[in-house]
């Protein structure tokens, strides 16, 4: 996932002008914009405090992360999941690091109204999300009858 949304990134930045926007599909655009805040830009103006700000909590869920994956080693549906959430948050990351901004390229539309751009690793934060939301369901009883047979 870091590798294709690295590389997804790098064939943006070659093709693209800050801005610069090419239609694909009647709902569906490329366009080169920089993000530095979180999701829907939330902190973007802010005095630039919020790049190691948002690099410090992608660190830190990172390395919980992976504690995570190696404790339910076994879980392979909860760690998949986990897997797609680690490599979005690494490769926004690195954009943090290297750009002090997140690259985003995708744009849904439809009826004049735009999502937020977003870039594969949002995409695989999404995914992974909606993976263990499914996995809480299929396997969400563990817990509940742990606290009531402990």
């Amino acid at each position: 996932m870091i590798a294709a949304d690295y590389v997804s990134k790098l064939a943006v930045l070659a093709a693209f002008a800050p801005g610069e926007s090419r239609a694909v599909a009647p709902f569906f655009n490329l366009v080169l914009v920089f993000n530095k805040g979180a999701a829907f830009s939330f902190l973007a103006g802010a005095q630039g405090w919020q790049t190691l700000f948002f690099a410090g909590i992608a660190a830190v869920a990172s390395a919980v992360i992976v504690f995570l994956i190696f404790k339910n080693s076994g879980r392979k549906l909860f760690c998949s999941g986990l897997s797609l959430i680690l490599g979005g948050a690494l490769g926004n990351l690195h954009d943090r690091l290297v750009y002090g901004k997140v690259v985003d390229f995708l744009d849904l539309h439809a009826a004049g109204w735009h999502w937020p751009a977003f870039n594969v690793a949002d995409s695989a934060i999404t995914l992974g999300a909606g993976i263990l939301i499914v996995e809480s369901f299929l396997h969400g009883g563990r817990a509940g009858d742990a606290k009531k047979h402990g």
